[in-house]
């Protein structure tokens, strides 16, 4: 062994910049989302009644359906990630396509909810509240089935093996998180309304 080899800093275990990054950039948008969760319950603790008088509730039945749809697509990621760890990377494949088919019904079930609200953004507390929080993790799920389309692109080109699946890793990560806050989200905007 060299002098070289043997002075050099050894590397230390653990996980990858990649990974850390997404972590970062996960602790950042939970912040950015508790600000706007925040906010909302600001904004209905000083208004005499919320939502405004005019503007209809969230609508509860189909967005609880879509919302168990988006929070089932985790699943076939974790199955994906496992997949891969086995060298199946056929049934990675598939389970990827499942999870972005899930998430971009959601996606549909929630431009369609826009296009039928009755107020805008500008109208109001509420309205501009309710598209900016509810906007901006519609522009997370976009971001997450990109990512999806990517990593499935990697899959399916042989691009990705048993040694070689971080990337699949870190778009796991990021897509539990999309589900997560939703959760609060859901909650928050969608649920909390219609409890008087």
């Amino acid at each position: 062994m060299s002098t070289a080899t043997a002075l050099a800093p050894r590397r230390a275990q653990g996980y990858s910049i990649s990974r850390w990054g997404v972590v970062s950039l996960i602790m950042t948008e939970a912040m950015i989302f508790g600000g706007l969760l925040g906010s909302y319950f600001f904004l209905r603790a000083a208004a005499k009644t919320w939502p405004p008088p005019g503007v209809e509730l969230p609508e509860l039945p189909l967005t609880i359906v879509f919302s168990v749809v988006l929070w089932g697509s985790s699943a076939p990621v974790v199955w994906a990630e496992r997949a891969m760890r086995r060298n199946h990377v056929r049934t990675a494949g598939y389970a990827l396509l499942l999870s972005f088919l899930m998430g971009a019904a959601f996606m549909y079930h929630t431009i369609d909810d826009f296009q039928k609200l009755h107020y805008g953004w500008r109208d109001h507390a509420y309205g501009s509240i309710f598209y900016t929080t509810v906007g901006l993790h519609a522009i997370h799920v976009v971001i997450g089935l990109l990512m999806n389309l990517v990593i499935q692109a990697k899959v399916w080109t042989g691009r990705m093996t048993e040694s070689r699946h971080k990337a699949l890793e870190v778009f796991g990560l990021y897509w539990h998180f999309v589900d997560v806050v939703w959760v609060f989200v859901f909650a928050s905007l969608i649920v909390s309304p219609h409890i008087r």
